[in-house]
């Protein structure tokens, strides 16, 4: 009897791991690749801030041009 239960939760477990390895899909849709953009406009618009708050640092000839 114990097994059979053996048996059955490893096969219930190999199944359900095939199944969350499916689901991760490589194929990015719209709204992924979207929403990947954004997050790279976003990145890119806090770098430039940061340079230019340094850049006004430097010209005041401040002591800490960190921003």
């Amino acid at each position: 009897m114990n097994k059979i239960v053996y048996t059955i939760c490893s096969i219930s477990l190999v199944t359900a791991m095939l199944l969350s390895l499916s689901a991760c899909d490589q194929n990015d849709g719209p709204l992924e690749k979207a929403g990947e953009s954004i997050d790279e406009t976003a990145t890119d618009l806090g770098n430039k801030i940061e340079d230019a708050c340094e850049d006004v640092k430097e010209g005041m000839n401040a002591d800490d041009t960190r921003c």
